[in-house]
């Protein structure tokens, strides 16, 4: 347990009023977005500059405390919640945007810069920061760096590894270290690549250089519904097959449709529909609107009844409301949601959409799915009430069935949710315990102790070295 006087040293680097450790103000932080993984931190530390960040971990090194790092508590896996022997350390303080160099096309972030807001900053100067969470508006840059976040534009243009391009870390043991550079990594290994998705496993990063893209001259937004999941699901490979990459490709089923239009969130989509699938075509305006009719007559040949197209800002904006508000208006259904994450090859799609029904109706649950359907990234939501015993003891069987058969279809068992504690029991499907144990061995290079997000991504029993992990949870 966290005592006085660490509670006290702590204060002295931040000042008290930025140190959390009565249990009522701890319960902010006993989760992140899943529901499923509660646990009461030692204290909470609200550091406001690098440098205090660089304080913080040092003394933690120095009193041998574990630590776990934090950005909005958005994640999906149990990533961002610590024990009660382990610091939380909240880097939501850390929330300017340190420079933008329009000409390099380069912007410089602290951890805590709300990913929605660096795209409204670079808006004016013709740029914007493509990975774009469904939960952008409150998610940060630095926990998209933790977890290699995806984004419905990521189809086209690639997750948050592939717009990173320097970081200056703060090593677990306190010490600082600056990996890639402004023009990307400078020579040997990928470090810049290896630290993002690294789940605070290997220390925090306390500036972040981001690539910033031109904005599109013409954004074409199309949604086309269907009679059936399975002929949406046909109709992204057959687009995908023409050689056409749209911006995005998202799809959601009926139940999913149907909590949108109930909520606050409409956005005029046929509920009656079995499935509707939003397609985004950016570039120059004469290709977009070549691909665009090309595209919707493919969706009409594979069963679609209706495209509407959206070419105005207003009209694309309330189209994209109720993706990206699909998960919160999800709360009507059930007080609990746990949101899955698996990626399977496309044309796996429609098999695969009939597999987790059958689970779905076997195990009398609500599922509803709303995925990045062009790149093969699942989310079956399904929602519940965790006060039900037998009810948590189904989700849980279920969560277990959908990652197996996604596997068994040649699938991973996270897209962009990242591993945490919730999927450290799938690693070794996907894994042998050689591949693990090279794992840990990689991360005792950056931590040797394992005291950075302990307990969480690896599954230490199933390396060759077994030994329990401080804060380890199987």
């Amino acid at each position: 347990m966290i005592g006085p006087a660490l509670v006290e040293a702590l204060g002295r680097i931040v000042g008290p009023k930025w140190v959390r450790h009565r249990r009522a103000e701890l319960r902010t932080y006993t989760m992140d977005g899943l529901p499923t993984r509660e646990s009461y931190p030692g204290a909470v530390v609200m550091p406001g500059t690098a440098a205090q960040v660089r304080e913080i971990v040092r003394l933690l090194h120095l009193t041998d405390v574990p630590f776990v790092a934090r950005g909005a508590g958005t994640g999906l896996s149990g990533g961002a919640v610590a024990d009660p022997d382990a610091v939380l350390v909240s880097l939501t303080r850390l929330n300017r945007i340190l420079s933008v160099d329009r000409a390099r096309r380069r912007a410089v972030v602290e951890p805590g810069v709300v990913n929605a807001r660096l795209s409204e900053a670079v808006a004016p100067l013709g740029l914007y920061y493509v990975p774009d969470p469904s939960s952008q508006s409150a998610c940060t840059v630095g926990g998209n760096v933790a977890e290699n976040a995806g984004g419905p534009h990521c189809l086209k243009y690639g997750v948050t590894t592939n717009h990173i391009v320097q970081l200056d870390v703060v090593l677990p043991d306190g010490s600082e270290l600056r990996l890639g550079s402004t023009h990307g990594e400078p020579w040997g290994p990928d470090l810049v690549g290896l630290f993002v998705g690294s789940e605070g496993m290997f220390g925090i990063a306390t500036a972040i250089t981001v690539r910033l893209e031109p904005l599109p001259p013409s954004v074409r937004t199309m949604l086309a519904d269907f009679p059936t999941v399975r002929a949406a699901s046909e109709a992204v490979s057959s687009v995908i097959a023409t050689g056409i990459v749209p911006a995005a490709m998202e799809m959601m089923d009926r139940a999913c449709v149907a909590a949108v239009e109930a909520s606050i969130y409409a956005a005029g989509y046929p509920t009656d529909a079995a499935a509707v699938l939003l397609v985004e075509l950016d570039g120059q305006a004469d290709a977009v609107a070549a691909e665009a009719d090309i595209v919707q007559a493919i969706l009409l040949e594979r069963g679609a009844r209706a495209v509407r197209s959206a070419s105005t800002p207003g009209d694309r904006a309330r189209l994209w409301q109720g993706r990206k508000k699909a998960f919160g208006a999800m709360g009507r259904i059930a007080p609990d949601l746990a949101v899955q994450d698996a990626v399977v090859p496309r044309s796996s799609l429609p098999d695969i959409m009939d597999r987790i029904a059958e689970i779905r109706d076997r195990h009398a649950l609500s599922i509803s799915n709303v995925f990045h359907a062009g790149d093969g990234n699942l989310h079956p939501n399904i929602s519940f009430d965790r006060r039900d015993a037998d009810v948590v003891r189904r989700v849980h069987v279920a969560c277990t069935e959908i990652m197996a058969a996604c596997v068994e279809a040649g699938g991973s068992i996270t897209g962009e949710h990242g591993v945490g504690s919730d999927k450290l029991g799938y690693m070794p499907l996907i894994f042998d315990a050689e591949t693990l144990g090279a794992m840990r061995a990689v991360r005792r290079v950056f931590d040797p102790a394992e005291r950075a997000n302990p307990g969480k991504v690896v599954p230490i029993h199933a390396c060759r070295e077994w030994r329990a992990a401080p804060g380890a949870r199987l």
